[in-house]
């Protein structure tokens, strides 16, 4: 399943750019877009990890630097079966973590320093234990895509809108960039949407439960991340937030009625609270 919808959206954007170009250029411009689309698409296929993590601030973290972090980390990729992501540190007060990656022999977790102050051991393996749920879900490609084809999409808003206010009242192709500028935004957004469902929080959240064997981890920390993003704000931006475990404040104020890619943290809670959990062998 995450396999048909990360062609889905590469291919969308592929076709999305080849329209525009076309529109704007004829056929030099459905060339430019192909070749646009094209090295677009292979970035967000081998790059979006470093992308993501880069839009975030994150910075690789050693043993040396968080050996309470190695240690949960290493001990539940044992337990899942997984190869040992590549750890980061995102340099932010804003308590919450997200994993990236194309495959699990690919994949980095970012935990941000406010995450491993506040947790105690308990929540912390919980935290660990969803992130590495989606690794092993497989939800980081699709994710990570999502993320950076949503980012390149706003980018190229911005860009037609700056080219077509410079252009003339009477150019046309000034108009149908500004139009442009006002449909791309929001499709950005709408991609995301796509790439990166409610349902997968709910499936992670269940997973990592059962990776650790008990809930009250996982539903701890999920109240402490929920109390502190409503009153520290984060700088990581609104694509790479999406995938994080928690949606953070300036996100939430942002886009809370337009879209959303996280479900309640009360429904999460509630859920956890229900399982009858069979810890993973």
């Amino acid at each position: 399943m995450n396999t048909i919808k990360t062609t889905f959206l590469l291919t969308a954007m592929t076709l999305f750019l080849l329209f525009v170009g076309g529109a704007l250029a004829g056929r030099g411009g459905l060339i430019l877009a192909l070749f646009v689309a094209i090295l677009m698409n292979g970035g967000a296929y081998f790059f979006s990890d470093k992308i993501a993590l880069k839009s975030a601030g994150a910075v690789p973290i050693s043993r040396e630097e968080s050996p309470r972090l190695y240690e949960v980390m290493e001990r539940l990729a044992g337990k899942a079966n997984l190869p040992m992501p590549k750890l980061y540190l995102v340099p932010q007060a804003a308590p919450n973590a997200f994993a990236t990656g194309r495959n699990p022999s690919h994949a980095s977790v970012a935990v941000t320093q406010g995450l491993m102050e506040l947790m105690n051991d308990d929540e912390l393996e919980g935290v660990i234990a969803h992130e590495l749920s989606h690794v092993r879900n497989y939800d980081i490609l699709t994710s990570s895509i999502a993320a950076t084809l949503a980012g390149a999409i706003t980018m190229l808003a911005r860009f037609g809108g700056m080219f077509g206010g410079r252009g003339r009242g009477r150019d046309n192709g000034g108009a149908i960039m500004a139009l442009a500028m006002l449909i791309l935004a929001p499709l950005g957004a709408l991609l995301l949407q796509m790439g990166i469902s409610r349902s997968r929080e709910y499936q992670a959240d269940e997973s990592g439960v059962q990776m650790v064997g008990h809930a009250n981890g996982l539903i701890s920390a999920l109240g402490k991340l929920g109390a502190y993003n409503q009153r520290i704000p984060s700088q990581i931006p609104p694509t790479t937030a999406a995938l994080c475990i928690v949606q953070p404040m300036a996100i939430r104020q942002m886009f809370a009625n337009l879209f959303s890619t996280h479900p309640p943290l009360s429904d999460r809670i509630a859920r956890l609270q229900a399982m009858t959990i069979v810890p993973s062998r």
